[in-house]
């Protein structure tokens, strides 16, 4: 018997009503009727959080009546921090690190190592996740990480049967294999591009368990409304509301790629600089000369404003933050090369066939590129104008329609039964 609906009040009351009463409630355990969902995230690169942090809001402000968990995964592997303890740094610090200085050659045969280790680790990984299941019982699962989904969906079958498994794709497409879909996973897949939908159907998943969106997950504030006086804030930065702006943008760790983008503009075109935590590049951005009126910013959460600041998009083809550019109305110059990222190659070419900006081999040429851009920045913003990327608010109802027809295992189906009644209320 499960008393779903029941306030913390209505229990109390019937728990002094009469001592019959009493005694059925706890020995059952009632519970109200919220379902459990975690979102599973870790700190590389910063996306997959963003990703999360940005559905929970959404999750939240709509009225879902779902209890939502953002979840580290490496602090599900890790609880004690051993790696901190050992190395001085957690898991991801060195990926993000790298990222600032612009150190991705070799990531492809570097993410072919850590894949092996991967599953290397895999029965121990598995044995850590089922006793993370168990001890919190989730009522709904939703990967936002690339890589660990096998051990996270295997862990979850074995600890809670019948509890759906969920792999968002925070990436505009797969790097096969075992990136971000893996074969012979009764799970769903939530794909934010036609290409990463045809990835999925083509490794043998069911229709019913695949579901499309209009793009990638971005925060809400890239949705709201701002009312600006654009001019007169461009002037209290400084810049010329005459002059086109370019808006310089390499994540929340920045690159060192952006000193040579200044450079080569420093006289030409008026930027605004993102450098994030970086504080070395900003100093560095700060000091450099030139003739053009420049910007530039340290860490901020005020994205959006910025971008309303700007024209057009210089920066790495990260998803996340082309998906902002786009969703701001910035046409974009990105590279792509032997230093682009493995799970960021597809991109350029989502890009090309979109027309939503220029895809360069190297920033050597970005001058030319940009004056480019500017010659025919109307055709541009007609592409940009044709994305409508809505995945922030289509995903809850996905989720909604996996949790409703959730099929739970029943026994003598060779699995033990979820335990109908919970034990922590």
């Amino acid at each position: 018997m499960r008393y779903k609906g029941l306030k913390q009040a209505d229990r109390v009351t019937a728990w002094t009503s009469d001592a019959h009463t009493k005694h059925t409630l706890l020995e059952v355990r009632p519970v109200v009727n919220t379902k459990t969902v975690d979102l599973i995230y870790f700190n590389a690169g910063g996306g997959h959080r963003a990703s999360a942090l940005a559905l929970q809001s959404v999750l939240q402000t709509q009225g879902w009546p779902w209890r939502v968990r953002l979840v580290n995964l490496f602090e599900v592997l890790d609880p004690k921090g051993k790696f901190r303890k050992l190395t001085g740094s957690a898991p991801e610090d060195w990926y993000n690190r790298r990222l600032a200085r612009g150190w991705t050659i070799g990531m492809a045969q570097e993410l072919k190592l850590l894949q092996g280790l991967i599953r290397l680790s895999h029965p121990m990984l598995v044995r850590q996740l089922q006793q993370h299941w168990l001890r919190t019982e989730p009522d709904l699962v939703v990967s936002l990480v690339p890589n660990f989904n096998k051990a996270m969906y295997e862990a979850l079958v074995s600890a809670l049967p019948g509890v759906p498994y969920v792999t968002v794709l925070t990436d505009l497409a797969d790097v096969p294999p075992n990136f971000w879909i893996e074969r012979r996973q009764a799970q769903h897949f939530v794909c934010g591009t036609p290409r990463a939908l045809e990835q999925a159907r083509a490794m043998g998943h069911e229709e019913s368990r695949l579901h499309a969106t209009s793009g990638m997950i971005i925060r809400p504030a890239f949705y709201a409304p701002l009312s600006l006086e654009r001019a007169n804030e461009q002037r209290a930065l400084g810049l010329d509301p005459s002059r086109p702006t370019g808006l310089v943008l390499f994540g929340g760790h920045g690159s060192k790629a952006m000193l040579g983008i200044a450079r080569r503009l420093a006289d030409t075109t008026q930027l605004i600089l993102v450098c994030g935590h970086n504080q070395a590049l900003a100093r560095r951005l700060q000091a450099l000369p030139g003739s053009a009126p420049r910007v530039v910013v340290g860490f901020t959460a005020d994205i959006p404003r910025y971008m309303q600041l700007a024209d057009f998009f210089i920066g790495k083809p990260g998803p996340g933050s082309l998906s902002e550019a786009v969703q701001q109305g910035l046409p974009v110059i990105v590279v792509d090369n032997a230093l682009t990222m493995p799970q960021e190659r597809y991109n350029a070419q989502w890009i090309r066939e979109n027309e939503l900006g220029m895809v360069l081999r190297s920033f050597r040429r970005v001058d030319a590129a940009v004056a480019e851009m500017l010659e025919n920045l109307e055709h541009w913003r007609g592409g940009v104008r044709r994305m409508r990327n809505r995945a922030l608010f289509e995903v809850p109802a996905i989720l909604a329609h996996i949790l409703n027809t959730a099929e739970r295992v029943q026994p003598g189906s060779g699995h033990t039964p979820r335990p109908t009644q919970r034990t922590d209320v």
